[in-house]
């Protein structure tokens, strides 16, 4: 019987970025229970850019959505056989987990862990596709790298002893390899594109909620203002910080975040400038947001300012609740 053992590092975290999306999907297996809350003899779970996007443990033996847009468009055939092949992993697991207990003459007093993480990451192309990029196929025993798939080869990879008799096995069957690489690259990848698709039709055109904020500065004297869109999707937005009406810009001390993603699929952008508590200019804070066809804007008054001198730390927010129609 050969022996698939499937692990991946505990705490693997997936780097996103505004063009790179990945698909992955990770399993984790106790040797024995440990009897603790909330930590199960089996679990697997999906992430999509690093998202949790389904989810099953020992305990309750279900395979679940865990996104919205998970729940809505796939059916409950897709739940149901996902929930057979999650069941069928658990006891193939309990198998070779033992398998490698064994091996490595390891008895029951201590608790391993076996765990396997495989997926892929495409790039977003000029119009919107994804192209595959790389693969992942990567096991883990007890906190250490035990095997690896090198797909453009299309050979695993044994880093350590115990690893070897396993690649060897393992490079001897034409078909496993075969089916491991067109996974991977066509599968998965197929995967990931209905999944961006499902996550991103969840949450289209998504207009932003802006705050502003006047705070103290390090330096008594002066002030920082800070102007932040939430909430908004897609990510391409405009937020300018004028004084007087004229932008400022990075000479004139304009610091942005740029804009990041919320745990909800949109995203967010925080811009924010130093300024004299004595200046008499007028600060306005501008957002548009052509994709929900959404213009904001407003000001910091004076009172905001004086706030600030009554405690080292009080922050005063005004919720912007002026949205209207872009038509300039």
């Amino acid at each position: 019987m050969l022996l698939l053992v499937f692990v991946v590092l505990l705490g693997t975290v997936v780097t996103v970025n505004s063009e790179k999306h990945s698909l992955t999907y990770i399993y984790t297996a106790l040797s024995k229970p440990v009897g603790l809350q909330g930590i199960h003899e089996f679990t697997a779970m999906g992430l999509l850019d690093g998202k949790m996007i389904d989810y099953y443990d020992s305990e309750h033996q279900t395979k679940v959505p865990k996104q919205p847009w998970m729940e809505e468009r796939l059916s409950k055939e897709y739940w149901d056989k996902g929930t057979q092949s999650r069941r069928s992993k658990q006891q193939w697991f309990k198998v070779n987990i033992d398998i490698l207990m064994k091996r490595m003459r390891q008895d029951d007093t201590d608790v391993h862990v076996l765990q396997w993480m495989h997926g892929c990451e495409g790039v977003e192309g000029p119009d919107d596709s994804l192209q595959f990029q790389r693969g992942m196929d990567m096991y883990n025993y007890d906190g250490n790298d035990f095997l690896s798939f090198d797909y453009i080869h299309s050979v695993w990879v044994a880093p350590t002893d115990a690893a070897v008799p396993t690649k060897r096995k393992w490079d001897e069957v034409q078909v496993l390899k075969e089916y491991t690489k067109g996974y991977l690259e066509n599968e998965c990848m197929d995967w990931l594109g209905k999944f961006r698709s499902y996550s991103i039709n969840q949450t289209r055109d998504s207009p932003p909620e802006v705050f502003l904020f006047a705070r103290n500065a390090k330096v008594e004297t002066n002030i920082i203002l800070t102007c932040l869109a939430t909430g908004f999707y897609p990510k391409d937005i405009v937020l300018n910080i004028k004084r007087n009406g004229r932008i400022l810009t990075r000479e004139d001390g304009v610091v942005t975040s740029g804009v990041r993603p919320n745990e909800d699929d949109t995203f967010q952008r925080r811009d924010y400038v130093e300024i004299k508590r004595s200046d008499t200019s007028n600060y306005s804070c501008e957002v548009i947001h052509a994709a929900s066809d959404t213009y904001v804007r407003n000001s910091w008054g004076k009172k905001d300012f004086a706030k600030t001198t009554k405690t080292s730390d009080f922050v005063a927010l005004i919720k912007i609740v002026i949205y209207c129609k872009y038509t300039v």
